[in-house]
């Protein structure tokens, strides 16, 4: 694979204050500046900024996939394949996560063999996480 580099994405959160403690204490990400309106985060090794938006109405739209129901839209990042059930083990534990789709393997022994799990934050924003046995399969088709 070819070096990555880092996305930005900005998402809106209802509450700024619950916002900033689930992304540095719950999901332990590094925070960076911050306003009275939005507050920036190295979301593992990319750039995440919730903005404040008191009108925010979280949309409840799941797709099936793979007799799963998943949340659309969403967004996350592959963690190494090592890292997922550390990451995981430590969401388990934590009583601010429920579980959309507790965390699971995928295409077990082929291609594109994942683990993956999602949830909400405590704006209605979906998150993905997943990993990969071979990361050269991220794009198989």
């Amino acid at each position: 694979m070819k070096k990555i580099s880092p996305f930005h994405l900005a998402i809106p959160v209802n509450d700024l204050f619950i916002a900033i403690n689930f992304y540095e204490n719950i999901l332990g990400c590094t925070p960076g500046r911050k306003s009275e309106h939005w507050a920036d985060y190295d979301f593992f090794g990319h750039q995440l900024v919730v903005h404040l938006d008191p009108n925010h109405q979280a949309k409840n739209h799941h797709n099936d996939v793979d007799g799963k129901s998943v949340p659309v839209p969403h967004f996350g990042v592959v963690l190494p394949w090592e890292e997922f059930d550390t990451f995981s083990d430590k969401l388990k534990l934590s009583d601010q996560i429920e579980f959309i789709i507790e965390p699971y393997l995928r295409f077990e022994g082929r291609p594109g063999e994942q683990k993956t799990l999602f949830f909400y934050d405590p704006a209605g924003n979906a998150l993905e996480f997943k990993s990969f046995k071979n990361m050269d399969q991220l794009f198989k088709k």
